[in-house]
Order: structure tokens, then sequence, then C-alpha cells
């Protein structure tokens, strides 16, 4: 299990940080000078450049989207460029994207940061430009919630790609985009248009995600094990009554997927923020305030204290609880991950992801009165964060365009690139792991400094 350093302090980090930012901002260059739009997105690197891969494109939002956390970070102007530009040319097919489940991810990352950014004065306000912001988060937030998928007993979720059967884990993160649409005061107009709650479907949709792909060690099946997350349940769509659990990305549907582990963290506890901040009376045909909040945490302390329990001494994950080869690592859990070992990969940005999920479930304990377990997740988050802002998670050499090393994709299909004389992927990066370093990096950063607390809603 993770050895929580419990005396750690986010402003322990100031000189990684630092040198993250350096490094950060050489890489991004980098990307840009090679980079060709027609490509589609950029999505992960081989022998350390970055490449694309058909799917969908659900990691250009992370490209501009890292240019605008570098700004923020560093002030320089350029970077406020690239990310603004690439916004504006790029990003508006991914506003009106019907067809995923990563509106989240696409679109808070570019036009959410950039209204944040101009809410916080950081950059110049000006009122058309606030409002063509705006504007594309409302149409996100509603697209987003419009794949819907109702369940036999009421409720329903937001539909993976693979179809309105599907409910991924990894979707929790992308309620932010239905989160900002809320607060700007926008609804998804149905059928006849009926005014459809955009805070209703994140609550319902978050309510399905911890019924179906969380577990709580109640007995639901033999493999119940409290905080264990399913990357995938399947629906009966004739009836919506549920079927059973399923992996795209995972070793099988009866082991945890560390990336959708962490998805599932980092989205419950980011969200959990952002309720906590709304006036009683927004929660009235919901339960109430405190039931809804409270679900939200019992469904991210359990999967924090998987986390916790389930990954190396320093934070950082192997790709699947179950994969076949930790058997032969003998306790990989009572030292620091290894990613050059022979049998299995690491996921770098699982653990980025994470990380940012325990820092904020630490912080939000903490200001309701739960010190000792906000200190807990708060200081794992941040031991976490050590790690990877320190070799060899961090990527200093100049040729290697990716940021955070040791990043994998979709080990079943074999997607990630296996260098010379290995046996498993290591030492590449990811769009999506970058991304997410620098967010946890700016967080971490503003918290050691004193500053502004980083949020993605208005509040």
């Amino acid at each position: 299990m993770i050895a929580i350093d419990t005396s750690i302090d986010a402003g322990d980090l100031r000189a990684p940080l630092e040198n993250l930012f350096a490094l950060s901002g050489a890489k991004i260059m980098s990307l840009r000078r090679r980079w060709n739009p027609s490509k589609g997105a950029p999505v992960f690197t081989v022998d350390g450049l970055y490449t694309s891969r058909g799917w969908t494109e659900w990691t250009e939002g992370f490209m501009f989207g890292s240019a605008l956390l570098q700004f923020d970070a560093t002030g320089e102007k350029e970077f406020l460029e690239i990310g603004r530009t690439g916004t504006v040319n790029e990003m508006a097919p991914h506003v009106s994207a019907t067809g995923v489940h990563d509106h989240g991810f696409n679109n808070v990352s570019t036009y959410g940061n950039l209204h944040r950014m101009m809410r916080e004065g950081l950059i110049p306000h000006n009122a058309w430009e606030m409002d063509f912001y705006a504007l594309a988060l409302k149409v996100s937030g509603a697209v987003q919630a419009s794949r819907w998928t109702d369940l036999a007993k009421g409720g329903g979720y937001i539909c993976s790609f693979n179809g309105p059967h599907s409910l991924f884990a990894d979707t929790v993160r992308s309620l932010r985009s239905l989160a900002l649409a809320h607060q700007l005061g926008h609804v998804l107009a149905g059928e006849r248009d009926v005014k459809i709650s955009l805070l209703g479907r994140l609550i319902a949709h978050a309510e399905a995600t911890a019924k179906y792909n969380v577990y709580f060690g109640e007995g639901r099946d033999i493999y119940d094990v409290r905080g264990r997350v399913a990357h995938e349940s399947i629906f009966n769509t004739r009836d919506g009554s549920y079927r059973c659990p399923s992996s795209q990305q995972g070793y099988s549907p009866f082991t945890t997927w560390t990336r959708g582990l962490a998805w599932i963290i980092c989205g419950f506890a980011e969200e959990a923020e952002f309720l906590a901040s709304l006036p009683e009376g927004s929660f009235g045909e919901y339960g109430g305030k405190s039931n809804v909040l409270g679900a939200f945490l019992r469904t991210a302390e359990a999967t924090a204290d998987f986390y916790i329990e389930n990954t190396p001494a320093d934070g950082v994950p192997y790709w699947d609880t179950g994969a076949p080869g930790l058997a032969r690592l003998g306790d990989y859990l009572a030292r620091p991950a290894d990613p050059f070992n022979g049998e299995e990969p690491v996921d770098s940005s699982a653990a980025a992801i994470a990380a940012q999920g325990l820092v904020r479930l630490g912080m939000h304990l903490k200001s309701a009165g739960r010190g000792a377990d906000g200190n807990r997740y708060l200081r794992a988050g941040l031991t976490t964060a050590r790690t990877l802002f320190s070799d060899p998670y961090l990527s200093r050499a100049e040729s290697h365009q990716g940021l955070l090393l040791h990043s994998v994709y979709h080990r079943p299909n074999g997607w990630d690139h296996v260098g010379a004389g290995r046996r498993i992927p290591c030492g590449e990066s990811s769009m999506w792991g970058d991304y997410h370093a620098r967010e946890l990096a700016l967080l971490v950063r503003r918290m050691g400094e004193k500053k502004p607390y980083y949020r993605f809603f208005i509040g």
C-alpha cells in the first residue's frame, strides 16, 4: 500500500513543480512545431514522439488545455495564444459531438479553462469573448446530457461511445460539462421542449455509476471488495435492467483497471466540491443536499481507500490490480512500483488522475471538520505527486515530447509501444497523462503558494 508521508505539505513540492513547468513548456512547443492537425489528435508517444490513434478524438482538448495550464502556471503569453487559438480553430466539432462521452475532457479543458481564467482575472475581461466560451460550455453540457439511457427503476446514465447499453467509469469526470452548463443557467430542451435539469442528470449519472460500477463490500457478488471498480456496466436497453460488469481496457470485469478507478476517485471528489458550493434549495427534488453529497463522498472514500491499499508504496499503480503477471513480482505492493519490470506495465496517468482526486477529497473533508481523514487522503495525494514529479517519471530528454513517462493506453489491444529489448510498454507518454500531471501540478502549486484554490466551476 502507499507509504503515506504524514508530514508532507504542498509547499514541500515547490522545487519539483518549478522544474516540471520548465520542462512542460519545452514539451508543448516541441509538439506544436511538429504536429499536423490533419492527423487528428495526438494520443500517445512512440519512441518519444506523439502519434494519433483513430478511435475517437478524445484527447485534442488536452493538447490545447495543456498550453492554457502552462500559461496559468507561468504567465507566459505564448502559451495562452496557443491554447486560445487552438480552441477557437479546432474545438468547435467537440462542442456538438453527439457520439462520445468525452465532453468534460475536451471542452472543459479548453473553453472551460479560458472561461475560468477570465473569471479569475488572469486574462483581460472581454464580454463578447466570455459569452463565446459560456455558449460553448452550455451547448457541450446539454449535448453530453442528451446521450442518455433510462434505467428500469428510475434514473439513468450518460452512455459511452460503445452504445446505449454501456456505462463507463470514465464518464464521471465528464460530468464537469454538465456542472458548468448548469451553473451558467442552461438546461437540456428535450422532446416538445421539456426542460431537463443538467444538475439532475449529473446526480442521476453519478448514482448509477456508484451503484453499478463501484463495489462497497456488501455482498453483491463473490468479488465484492469495498472500493473495487468495474470499468463498464452493461444493460439491457429494452427494459433498462442491469446485466453484468465488463471492461474494455482492463484485464477483466472482475479486476480493477486502475485508470478507471482513478477516474472515479477524481470525478466524485471534484463533483463533491462542486455540489458543496450549491445552495440547499438546488437539491429539493433529489433528496436534499446532505444526502446527495454524502453519497458522493461515500463513493470517493471507498475508492480512495482501495487505491491506497492496492497501490505500491510510492503511489503509482500497475495498470490493473488483477493483471496476471503481478503474481510473478513478489510483494510488489510493499515497494515502489517498477516501470522497467518485465511482467506488467505501470500506469503513471492513473496516478496523476488519482492523486488529484485524493488531494481534493482530503481538502474537502478537512473543510468539513474531518481533519484526520482529510489529512490522510491529502498526504496520500501529495506523496504520489512527489513521485510523479521526479525520476523516473518526469521526462527530461529534449527529444521526448511527453512530460509524464510510463503511461499506458490500451494494454489488452496492444496499442502501447514496446521498445527494443522490452517485453512490456514503458518510457512513453499519453496526452491525458501529461494534461493531468499539469493539472495536478497547478493545483498543488496554488495550494503551496496560498493562491486561490484551483477548481473548474464557478465559486
